[in-house]
């Protein structure tokens, strides 16, 4: 389960770098979508950004099973609630600069990205208290 959030975690750089590359086509026009404090612009930048942010978390937590021996199964849903939360961040980030009233949707990815990355926490933890290193 884990090579996919490594798997995952690559490719959503990837189209961090590639959102990033099409959105800077007209950064260079002080009116462009609004201009550099308009709502569409914050939010498509914050989008772009969060497809890095959250490939970096899924990165970290691949690597980081990895690292510490720890069961690929004991992070399965740590993993899974971190994709669902790099998936639906970007989403409502571009949704939200499209429409407003879509920032409400933006509990979905927080909640998800928070439950996975506390679940993690406390599951490395525990495996540090079972080996003895706390």
């Amino acid at each position: 389960m884990i090579w996919i959030n490594l798997l995952f975690a690559w490719c959503w750089m990837t189209l961090g770098l590639l959102s990033g590359a099409a959105q800077g086509i007209g950064f260079h026009h002080e009116s462009w979508m609004g201009g550099y404090n308009s709502w569409r612009r914050r939010l498509t930048r914050l989008g772009h950004i969060a497809f890095l942010g959250t490939g970096m978390l899924n990165l970290a937590l691949a690597l980081t099973v990895d690292a510490v021996g720890m069961s690929e199964a004991s992070a399965r849903w740590p993993g899974v609630l971190l994709i669902v939360g790099a998936v639906s961040m970007p989403l409502v980030c571009y949704l939200a600069a499209w429409r407003m009233p879509l920032r409400n949707l933006f509990f979905v990815p927080v909640l998800s990205l928070t439950a996975g990355c506390c679940w993690f926490v406390v599951v490395l933890i525990g495996l540090f208290f079972r080996n003895g290193v706390l």
